[in-house]
């Protein structure tokens, strides 16, 4: 299965922080819980549709796959970041100082 073009920016874009969040001088903290909340909103909305779709309260298989599909994605990418964040903590501890 393809994935439109569209949804992966529209995705990558919510991931991503945006220059009014550092421009505020939020902690890092502060970012990444904001982002980690957008993930769980997309994994709410596909558990959503999927339980509609089930129900037969959705007729639209298209709408239901896309929302599955962005919440996988979003998955991967914050699994993909947590293991970056700990490859550079690991680095960090292994300097001699």
């Amino acid at each position: 299965m393809k994935i439109d073009p569209s949804v992966k920016m529209n995705l990558i874009n919510q991931m991503s922080p945006k220059k009014e969040n550092i421009q505020n001088d939020k902690a890092f903290g502060d970012v990444l819980k904001e982002k980690l909340e957008g993930v769980n909103k997309l994994q709410i909305k596909a558990d959503k549709a999927n339980r509609d779709l089930i129900t037969g309260e959705a007729q639209d298989i298209h709408s239901v796959m896309i929302a599955t599909e962005e919440a996988k994605l979003a998955l991967e990418m914050t699994v993909q970041v947590r293991n970056k964040v700990i490859e550079a903590y690991k680095e960090i501890n292994r300097m001699q100082i």
